[in-house]
């Protein structure tokens, strides 16, 4: 009779068996992770005080925020990131998120309607049919008003250089025109 030898015991035994591997997450993965969270502290670190101040997030990344902020070394800036983003792992990731979407989609917001706002004045400036295009568009306006904003407007851009400032009458006309496209966006 032969004697049968053991089940070999080396090298499976020593690191587990697979499934124990793919439940982890690779070490370029963590790697990942930890930069998007970096970025992430970036993100949030610019944003301003007042937007931080609505954000809820533990008080320890709160403060190595703010202290990142008052750094001034480069190496130090650095170093004052990685604490912050090993803090983030332990914040709402999805709610710090979505303040930083909500500022920078804020702002779009704005640079759109500014410019929007921009178009109708110039429009109005160039054309009689904007006029009634803008009267269609918003029936609340006071016309009689928006057309002596929009005479002076025409009179002081007959009588100026290109190159020149743009006169008062510029500026009330789209001060004028901003509220209420503000208010047809809501």
């Amino acid at each position: 009779m032969t004697k049968r030898a053991a089940p070999h015991r080396g090298i499976d035994a020593h690191y587990g068996d697979e499934t124990d591997d793919a439940s982890r997450p690779s070490k370029t993965r963590l790697k990942q992770q930890s930069h998007d969270l970096q970025d992430l502290g970036l993100a949030v670190a610019a944003l301003s005080d007042e937007r931080l101040a609505k954000i809820d997030m533990p008080e320890s990344l709160r403060d190595a925020i703010e202290m990142y902020r008052k750094t001034r070394s480069h190496e130090g800036r650095r170093r004052q990131m990685q604490y912050v983003g090993k803090l983030m792992r332990s914040a709402d990731e999805a709610a710090l998120r979505e303040a930083v979407a909500e500022a920078t989609l804020g702002s779009a917001r704005e640079t759109l309607l500014l410019h929007e706002t921009e178009m109708w004045r110039n429009a109005l400036i160039a054309d009689d049919d904007a006029m009634t295009r803008w009267l269609v568009d918003h029936p609340e306006t006071d016309t009689q008003q928006l057309r002596s904003l929009v005479r002076a407007a025409r009179r002081d851009a007959a009588g100026l250089a290109a190159e020149a400032r743009q006169p008062r009458s510029y500026r009330d006309l789209f001060q004028f025109l901003k509220p209420m496209l503000i208010e047809a966006k809501t």
